[in-house]
């Protein structure tokens, strides 16, 4: 049965063989999270931002994936530059995928208070599996008889993020190669283990100040790949008294969930979020989905440069 639910989650989420669909790593805290899927989002902060995210998804559910990214960003001291370093590490039973890459953004100001910004991002992703440790009914299947091991591939990627005081909007193709990974079987012949589709990224979010201490924050993250539905997720979140963060969000065909998040100080934001999962019956074997943010700016230049708050 372990070896059943490991086989499940590698098919659902990478995607394997001739199966096309989702295989980017999924987070309910996106907005915090931006840098990783959108290069254009770097420098947009006017500090030197850090932040640390984990997913442990589909927990109690074996082999689930568990998801670490570190981020760091900040724009030059012309302005017009950013620059970001973004470090992700995705493991889903078996498989361990790695990837290293560094952003780029030159950011135009449009009026006293817009920007908009066009980024790019150049890394390299290292693949990783172990599918000759599964027991399988099929001992001598083929798919499974080799590994991977530190499969290095390059990738680029490109965006644009458009932002003002209280809005922004952006669109990414974060990984723009597509690249393959096979493994040779024992009859010497070549098994395509996955194939990396191109995933294009619609972000948008706004801040409406409902009173003095209160603002209401809507955001969204639009996912499209070929092969796969369009899925959105669909946030919206109360800040009260400019520290406190409760948001319920809907990731459609797949969870529903809720947030929580609180500035300890102008520069460093805790948050926490849990969903729960409703498609493909994948509720019905694991207890949902937790994970947690931790972000601090550091102010690396004068604070009298910053002219609007940081609100994404």
């Amino acid at each position: 049965m372990k070896t059943f639910k490991i086989i499940m989650v590698l098919v659902l989420t990478l995607g394997c063989l001739t199966i096309h669909a989702q295989q980017v790593p999924m987070y309910t805290h996106y907005m915090n999270n931006t840098l990783v899927v959108n290069p254009a989002y770097a420098g947009s902060r006017d500090a030197l931002t850090i932040t640390a995210l984990q997913r442990q998804q589909w927990v109690d559910f074996a082999g689930a994936p568990i998801t670490n990214t570190l981020t760091m960003h900040m724009p030059l001291s012309n302005k017009h530059i950013g620059l970001g370093l973004s470090l992700m590490n995705d493991k889903i039973g078996p498989s361990n995928n790695t990837s290293v890459f560094v952003d780029y953004a030159y950011m135009m100001q449009l009026t006293e208070r817009s920007k908009l910004a066009f980024g790019l991002s150049a890394g390299a992703n290292i693949v990783q599996t172990n599918l000759s440790s599964l027991q399988l009914d099929n001992p001598n299947d083929p798919s499974f008889q080799n590994d991977i091991k530190n499969h290095v591939t390059p990738d680029v990627g490109f965006g644009v993020y458009y932002s003002r005081e209280c809005f922004y909007a952006g669109l990414s193709v974060p990984n723009l190669l597509q690249s393959s990974y096979s493994v040779m079987n024992s009859s010497n012949a070549s098994t395509l283990i996955e194939k990396e589709q191109r995933h294009y990224f619609l972000i948008a979010g706004a801040l409406f100040k409902i009173t003095d201490e209160l603002a209401f924050k809507p955001t969204t993250l639009i996912k499209e790949t070929a092969g796969a539905p369009i899925q959105a997720d669909l946030t919206g979140s109360f800040i009260i008294m400019k520290r406190l963060l409760l948001g319920a969000m809907v990731r459609t065909g797949d969870a529903v969930g809720g947030l929580v998040g609180f500035d300890i100080t102008d520069q460093f934001h805790i948050g926490y979020s849990y969903d729960w999962s409703y498609g493909l019956q994948s509720g019905m074997y694991n207890n949902g989905s937790h994970e947690f943010v931790l972000r601090y700016d550091f102010i690396v230049f004068d604070k009298r440069q910053i002219h609007s708050p940081r609100n994404f």
